[in-house]
């Protein structure tokens, strides 16, 4: 048998039932030149049973090793890839129809080292799942340092939806940290060695994200905290734009602090988060055109802040206090 084009790695724990959505996604597709990889990472839920049912449908190998977290078992899976090109989707993802289709005609005109694609809410989600989907694309929320088409050269690819060569995996080994913005951190470090990486606007992904504000809150905090290690790592990754939520969450306590108070720019500050929340809701009816959407898009936009925020202030103190222990020994 042929080497595929592309080798799509799939690093699963604990979700056999999204497995399956991804995998079903992947048995639909128009162009059918790749592999699948799935790499069961510790799972005390595992996804066997799940794997024999698409067995005879795609060309799929399954692996089970001990739990390290997402970016070493993403580097188990290039190991033992055979394609030119190595893709990577998160579990919670379902694929549109047209996705490795889309690819190779982009890069027939523009070769690429390494690409990523955005993620969308898809209509059979949950208006909850779609409003979170809608706030972490949204230049009004933290979605606007995530990367953009106008912003290409900036671009950084993250691991729900992203690919590289072959010849990237050799130079940089992959994955460096094991869960936490391993996708940035890989990111700069392409970026760094001179690769092409671009967006390709049209391959995107549906992306479930969580199924609870408190699940969302959680992920988002690892966001925060992921972004402070990869400025650790590598410095001037950190910009002023990855501390606004962390001023965002300073503006509410001032808020709070105000109302207890009665201060005097009690009521000013009020109607700018008033006027915030209004910003999100037309806009989230304007790309959803659902109310009920955009209405949980804004508690979904306010945890989303607060999480990042939160996180990211979090691992700096937590920073600050490591380098502070160090420079008093």
């Amino acid at each position: 048998m042929s080497s595929p084009k592309f080798s799509v790695v799939i690093p699963v724990y604990n979700r056999p039932e999204e497995l399956r959505e991804l995998l079903a996604s992947l048995g639909s597709q128009s162009c059918t030149n790749f592999e699948v990889l799935v790499v069961e990472d510790g799972s005390t839920k595992r996804s066997e049973a799940v794997y024999e049912e698409f067995a005879k449908r795609l060309r799929i190998q399954y692996f089970y090793k001990p739990n390290t977290g997402p970016g070493p078992s993403r580097n188990f899976g290039f190991r033992h890839a055979k394609g030119e090109f190595f893709v990577v989707f998160d579990s919670d993802c379902i694929l549109p129809p047209e996705y490795f289709e889309v690819v190779e005609k982009y890069m027939q005109s523009n070769p690429l080292d390494a690409w990523g694609g955005p993620d969308r809410g898809h209509e059979a989600f949950s208006p909850l799942q779609q409003a979170m989907a809608y706030t972490m694309s949204s230049v009004l929320t933290t979605g606007g340092i995530r990367g953009s088409k106008n912003q290409a050269e900036k671009f950084q690819p993250r691991s729900f939806n992203m690919g590289i060569s072959r010849k990237v995996w050799e130079a940089t080994g992959g994955f460096k940290f094991d869960r936490l913005a391993e996708d940035i951190e890989l990111s700069v470090r392409m970026r760094k060695a001179g690769f092409r990486i671009e967006l390709i606007p049209d391959a995107f992904v549906f992306h479930k994200r969580r199924t609870s504000l408190k699940g969302f809150f959680k992920q988002v905090q690892g966001f925060g905290r992921g972004r402070v290690r990869v400025g650790k790592q590598h410095p001037g990754e950190v910009k002023v734009t990855h501390w606004f939520p962390a001023f965002f969450i300073v503006f509410l306590a001032g808020l709070v602090f105000l109302w207890i108070i009665n201060g005097p720019l009690l009521w000013p500050l009020t109607f700018l988060l008033l006027v915030y929340a209004a910003a999100i809701l037309i806009d989230a009816i304007r790309v959803t055109r659902s109310p009920t959407v955009a209405i949980l898009s804004i508690p979904s936009a306010l945890v989303q802040l607060v999480g990042y925020g939160w996180g990211f202030l979090n691992e700096m103190v937590r920073k600050q206090s490591i380098v502070h222990g160090n420079s008093t020994n």
